[in-house]
């Protein structure tokens, strides 16, 4: 009868009160991560695309080298895009 002479100690208390707490917080982290997956995350795209947008004219230049416009109408909206 270890119990009854004093084998459950404070420890015994602690270690299932840390236990539990680490269940739940883990059980929440594991649901955040899961919404933050199938949401955009936050949008975290915010600086980094806007420093990766293309300009006009590099989108014009990719359109004239794949052959989608003819070098007049390249010459022509060039013209356009730098006034």
């Amino acid at each position: 009868m270890w119990w009854m002479d004093g084998g459950f100690h404070w420890g015994w208390m602690l270690f299932g009160g840390l236990m539990m707490l680490m269940f739940w917080g883990g059980l929440i982290a594991l649901a955040v991560l899961i919404i933050r997956s199938f949401t955009n995350g936050g949008s975290r795209s915010s600086s980094s695309d806007l420093s990766s947008q293309k300009t006009p004219l590099q989108i014009l230049e990719e359109r004239y080298a794949r052959g989608e416009i003819g070098k007049e109408e390249f010459e022509s909206i060039r013209a356009d895009i730098s006034q």
